[in-house]
């Protein structure tokens, strides 16, 4: 095999695992009912085509070829393996459907379930959102582990545990039933607000870009189980906070809202959220992602915010998540409104609990400036500054210190 021939193969293998992985997890999970023997034996099954690819050409149905392989590679596992109690029965079952002939449209898509069992409130958030990135977006560890500033070893390591939890608790590889849904649902769709937060806070300069991995898991979930307000929108959301992202900094630093040139906007991406909270709004089932997309819908409101609304859609949001940050921004929201006085108040009641939190520090300072203490302004800023997650918010915020 040429160099050249390497490359092709290496590109075709990479653009099955990037659109397909998932899936293939998914087929190899709910029949190995084992998290690390599927990624093990896809993981050979990919070693394999990087050489029979090279020699045979790309098969019909790569996919198809990549699931029969690594079904193969985990049988010989399995086989190997004293310590597995599988009967002959299930050996056989596998067998049967390492022998079939794997077209892609006859694979099943169990990646809601896949999504579901990574995000099982058993395990704990931040192993949520590796696991669903590694196994269902298909990043790769190292990948993860600079996203969240944690090394290789600490983030594998993390993931070990995760996989062994589901194994161990006995966690089901399945979609809840009705009872579940509302909450297991929230439980999703907060993994996939991480991520997009992650990618947020340290902007399209790693590896991959977050933000966009998070909205490519919103459309997936939006697709496998449609007519979901909740999904809707946290779909919503993320795109019409993702929208402006082309606005958010320039060589000063981070960009105000308010200072943004709307031009950089991405309309197309802002017109899709603004639809899709409609539609989700419209099936009269409130819920804290729709609430959270119209306070962002009503943030990009031309030529404005629609302050009032937004503290209104706060308070209403707070009955749902009464959490010290969402009263930090409801206090913001208050002050903006035309009341900086009782917003200040509230937000100093909050000092004990937000005080490692560094949009506590900023808000606060930007009220005491406004009211005119500025030595008390200043130190505030002085705080948020040491404590800001990047350089560009860092100098916004010297900024309107300096100011």
């Amino acid at each position: 095999m040429t160099a050249s021939d390497a490359i092709a193969i290496t590109h075709a293998l990479n653009a099955v695992l990037r659109t397909d992985r998932g899936r293939l997890m998914a087929a190899l999970i709910s029949r190995l009912r084992d998290f690390q023997l599927a990624e093990d034996a896809l993981q050979e099954a990919c070693m394999s085509a990087m050489s029979h690819w090279g020699r045979a050409g790309l098969p019909a149905s790569p996919q198809g070829w990549l699931l029969r392989v690594a079904l193969r590679k985990a049988i010989d596992r399995l086989r190997r393996t004293a310590r597995d109690t599988r009967n002959t029965a299930d050996l056989a079952q596998l067998a049967e459907d390492e022998a079939a002939e794997m077209d892609p449209a006859l694979i099943p898509d169990d990646r809601l379930r896949l999504i579901f069992t990574c995000c099982h409130p058993a395990i704990d958030a931040k192993s949520r959102v590796a696991l669903t990135l590694r196994t269902v977006a298909g990043l790769t560890t190292p990948e993860i582990a600079r996203a969240f500033l944690d090394n290789d070893t600490t983030m594998g390591q993390r993931l070990s545990r995760a996989k062994a939890k589901i194994a161990a608790a006995r966690i089901p590889f399945a979609v809840p039933g009705p009872e579940e849904w509302p909450e297991r649902l929230q439980s999703v769709l907060a993994v996939v607000y991480l991520i997009f937060n992650a990618g947020y806070t340290v902007g399209p300069t790693q590896d991959r870009d977050l933000c966009a991995e998070a909205i490519w898991l919103a459309r997936l979930i939006d697709r496998l189980r449609p007519d979901q307000a909740e999904t809707e929108g946290c779909l919503a959301l993320l795109l019409i906070t993702h929208a402006r992202a082309a606005a958010r900094s320039d060589a000063g630093g981070t960009v105000a809202l308010a200072d943004q040139d709307r031009a950089l906007w991405d309309h197309a991406a802002m017109a899709e959220g603004l639809a899709l909270i409609d539609r989700a709004m419209a099936r009269r089932s409130a819920g804290p992602y729709q609430i959270k997309a119209a306070i962002a819908a009503c943030h990009a409101m031309d030529p404005a915010p629609d302050w009032p609304q937004i503290a209104a859609l706060y308070a209403r949001l707070r009955q749902f998540e009464p959490t010290p940050v969402i009263a930090l921004n409801h206090a913001i929201a208050v002050a903006e409104a035309g009341a900086p006085e009782p917003a200040l108040a509230a937000i100093d009641a909050l000092a004990q609990v937000l005080d490692g939190y560094q949009p506590y520090h900023a808000a606060r300072a930007e009220l005491l400036a406004r009211l005119g203490l500025a030595a008390d302004a200043a130190h505030a800023y002085d705080r948020a500054i040491s404590m800001a997650a990047s350089e560009a918010d860092a100098a916004f915020l010297a900024r309107r210190r300096d100011r």
